[in-house]
């Protein structure tokens, strides 16, 4: 079965930077695009990012371009998001997820909080 499992979340300072990663398994994942959302708290889940199957094409929100990079290792069958200047609105919970099946890992927290 489809698993997503994100990690790499914490407590940073504005301005800082985090890593998250998100291990998938239960499907070949070179085969499929693949996407951050966001959910803060009180509000419903933002598109933060997508990625081709093949890494070549990204797309960004608004509210992170030039900030976020999304990156996928598929020998490894990872999916990155390397975030850098964080503020505190990017404080949420973030998913990696599976968009053509609508899977969805845990999620991994992210405060941005001085």
């Amino acid at each position: 079965q489809v698993q997503l499992v994100e990690s790499g979340g914490g407590l940073v300072q504005p301005g800082g930077s985090l890593r998250l990663s998100c291990a998938a398994s239960g499907f070949t994942f070179s085969y499929y695009a693949m996407n951050w959302v966001r959910q803060a708290p009180g509000k419903g889940l933002e598109w933060v990012s997508g990625i081709s199957r093949g890494g070549g094409s990204t797309t960004y929100a608004d509210s992170v371009k030039g900030r976020f990079t999304i990156s996928r290792d598929n020998a490894k069958n990872t999916l990155y998001l390397q975030m850098n200047s964080l503020k505190p609105e990017d404080t949420a919970v973030y998913y990696c997820t599976k968009p053509s099946s609508g899977h969805r890992g845990q999620g991994t927290q992210v405060t941005v909080s001085s």
